[in-house]
């Protein structure tokens, strides 16, 4: 069982992990080192077609250039007699993103490269309406979660507990009758210790637990959100994920009350209610951490909880999701794009956005906080993610990553995580 349980845990870890090595590579680069540009300032790209390291000469290469995740202002193909190419990108008039994306087949395998310029990004406003109700709204959500027991129940799992830190499956009353699951590490010495909440990237997948950061002297947590134990036979999750999960971050979206994330929004406070109550607990030092979804959730807990004292955010998700609506990218799940937009675009659907966008949780957050990420994410487009991290008013630090997709490098994750762990140190 543990072996399985590992074998699922480097899959997940995959997903934030560098792309694989291939033996051809496109390399895309900005005639700026800092990859970033004035406005009305041109771009220009150089693209390079590497065999084992090589440029291949006499090269097909088809290549893009537009905003982001919009429609391409320009689209050739070339033949390149050195393998390679500079192509001059334009410019932008208003803070975004240009993205130069290149392919070439080779041996009847297409290979792909691309490059983000970016256009004063620190001056992206974000698009998304935040709601005159919207303090209120969860000011009363979490009075209507307080009134619920934690109930905590858990289970101590052997196979995976250490020499120094003990390791349970938790579960716990959630908001409505829902249950959140988890996995907690706790050092076995006697002491008070500080906690970190680890909260999960999108998908439906078991956890494993941060054992690691345990054995530094640190409780940790790492949740899921969908209300089922996070120790299930593999299959399971397969299942629920192609069947009654498939697409959950649409489920209910035309009522704010109802919309899924509200329950997982929750959730994560009554994590935090669960960390500040045990007694190994130092009382004072707890810091939220994740990617993707999970950098939006550790937005949206420091947000709606103030025993909260950091958080660590990589590419956060759910971030100015209306970008779409006002002609530039929008953030994950991309609720107003392609096939999503004929569906999604209601007035009810538009309001409720409102209430979840982590843009408007942002402008609530009062903590230190350290953000990552790169200008090539596809997923979470930069664009989406500086409207959020722009209206921070708390202290912040953004660590770019300029070539890196919706991945890090393992550096990036040490360099978050030593952060952490410092903060910690400097209340003790």
């Amino acid at each position: 069982m543990q072996r399985i349980f590992l074998l699922w845990l480097m899959a997940a870890s995959s997903l934030w992990a560098q792309p694989a090595a291939q033996p051809v590579k496109i390399v895309v680069t900005p005639d700026h080192a800092d990859w970033q540009y004035k406005l009305g300032e041109p771009a220009k790209f150089s693209v390079t077609v590497y065999r084992y390291n090589v440029p291949v000469k006499d090269v097909k290469l088809r290549y893009e250039v537009g905003p982001e995740k919009m429609k391409p202002t320009q689209s050739q193909t070339r033949t390149l007699p050195t393998g390679t190419l500079t192509i001059d990108g334009g410019t932008m008039k208003q803070a975004g993103f240009l993205r130069c994306t290149a392919i070439a087949e080779i041996d009847g395998q297409e290979y792909r490269g691309l490059c983000t310029a970016g256009f004063e990004p620190l001056t992206i406003k974000p698009t998304v309406q935040n709601p005159a109700d919207f303090e209120q709204f969860w000011n009363d959500a979490k009075v209507e979660l307080a009134k619920l027991p934690v109930d905590a129940r858990l289970r101590l799992l052997p196979e995976r507990c250490t020499a120094t830190v003990n390791v349970y499956e938790v579960n716990m009353q959630n908001y409505g009758t829902s249950r959140l699951y988890g996995i907690v590490c706790i050092p076995k010495a006697e002491g008070k210790y500080p906690a970190l909440l680890r909260v999960p990237g999108a998908g439906v997948r078991p956890y494993y637990g941060d054992v690691a950061t345990a054995e530094k002297g640190v409780i940790t947590l790492e949740i899921g959100i969908h209300g089922i134990p996070v120790t299930l036979d593999p299959a399971v999750y397969d299942n629920l994920r192609g069947g009654g999960l498939l697409n959950y971050q649409s489920a209910n979206l035309d009522d704010r009350d109802r919309y899924y994330y509200k329950r997982v929004y929750l959730g994560c406070v009554r994590a935090v209610d669960f960390l500040t109550g045990l007694p190994q607990y130092d009382g004072q030092t707890i810091a939220v951490t994740g990617g993707s979804q999970g950098g939006a959730l550790s937005i949206v807990t420091a947000a709606l909880d103030n025993r909260i004292k950091w958080l660590g955010a990589f590419y956060p998700a759910l971030s100015d999701m209306t970008g779409y609506l006002n002609g530039r990218a929008g953030g994950w799940p991309h609720l107003f794009f392609g096939n999503n937009l004929a569906f999604n675009n209601t007035p009810a659907k538009i309001s409720t956005v409102g209430y979840y966008d982590v843009v408007n949780f942002a402008r609530l957050v009062r903590v230190p906080g350290a953000y990552a990420w790169g200008f090539n994410d596809e997923t979470c487009p930069p664009t989406s993610m500086y409207a959020a991290y722009n209206v921070l008013g708390s202290p912040k630090s953004l660590n770019l990553y300029f070539d890196t997709g919706h991945w890090q490098y393992a550096e990036e994750r040490d360099r978050m995580n030593e952060w952490l762990l410092e903060q910690f140190k400097s209340v003790r």
